[in-house]
């Protein structure tokens, strides 16, 4: 476990030495014993936090304070107005690609409407076990493997999207959220409102807000790594500065400035080490 220190917060992060089973899922572990009004940074992917610890993650939003077990759609913090709290909080944080999201879930990343969903609303008495299991070991790679094991197999028994949708995601990760919506449609064969609909109802969002999170995701941690915004703005796609600046405004409520420092990107880099080479389809 590495530890990242940022303020009076110190977090303990355990990354597994294994990739999952399941394509399309990332996960790290983390430990803090006092977190103090975290701003959450939008990120292209549906979030499940599972909680264990004697204290409880909370996160507020306009809909009100989330505790403990949680489920949150692509892009939860849109505008900086989500706030991560808590003491004591040991959890294990998993990354879907909305490409899997719905089989693993049970439910369409749509049904989430950018909310922060309790765990249990999805998986009833299985959100509990999890829980449990996830206590009653004390390493953090077997509280991966019991993860892994628990995904894979809602993953198999789930419903997939269909291809023409995942490879429509696919192509925009892949470029980095450069993919040119209006030809999506086409390169698939079907029509732009057809794609629209079934990407929106599959995977949660619109081919464009999908294409706009994925650009913005990958512009912010170069921000973080100390890159310069005119530089990240050319090479990440954006018209000029003030375009890069609009949408990190946009996602984060904060300047790029404000946004590089932000602790959350930073001790993201830690947790998902290596996102920044290039995109692994999924």
């Amino acid at each position: 476990m590495r530890t990242f220190v940022h303020g009076a917060a110190v977090w303990g992060v355990a990354c597994p030495r294994r990739p999952s089973r399941v394509a399309g899922v990332t996960m790290a572990g983390f430990r803090v014993h006092a977190l103090d009004t975290l701003r959450m940074v939008p990120h292209p992917a549906v979030t499940l936090l599972l909680d264990f610890g004697s204290g409880s993650p909370v996160l507020d939003s306009a809909a009100g304070p989330q505790r403990g077990s949680m489920v949150a759609g692509p892009g939860l913090g849109s505008g900086g107005a989500v706030r991560a709290r808590g003491e004591n909080v040991e959890c294990v944080q998993v990354r879907l690609s909305p490409v899997i999201a719905r089989a693993v879930l049970g439910a369409s990343p749509a049904e989430l409407d950018g909310a922060v969903v309790p765990l249990g609303d999805l998986w009833g008495r299985e959100a509990s076990r999890i829980r449990e299991q996830l206590g009653d070991v004390s390493s953090w790679q077997d509280r991966f493997a019991l993860t892994d094991a628990l995904l894979a197999r809602r993953h198999e028994a789930g419903p997939p999207v269909d291809p023409e949708v995942a490879w429509a995601w696919h192509r925009i990760v892949s470029s980095r959220g450069l993919a040119r919506v209006d030809g999506l449609a086409a390169e698939v064969g079907w029509s732009r409102k057809r794609l629209w609909s079934r990407f929106r109802s599959q995977l949660g969002l619109p081919p464009k807000r999908a294409v706009k999170l994925v650009r913005f995701d990958h512009a912010a941690h170069r921000l973080v790594a100390g890159e310069g915004a005119a530089h990240v703005a050319a090479d990440a796609g954006y018209a000029d500065q003030s375009h890069l600046h609009r949408d990190v405004m946009e996602f984060t409520g904060a300047t790029p400035a404000t946004m590089a420092g932000e602790p959350f990107l930073a001790v993201d880099d830690i947790a998902w080490p290596g996102r920044g080479t290039p995109a692994k389809p999924i």
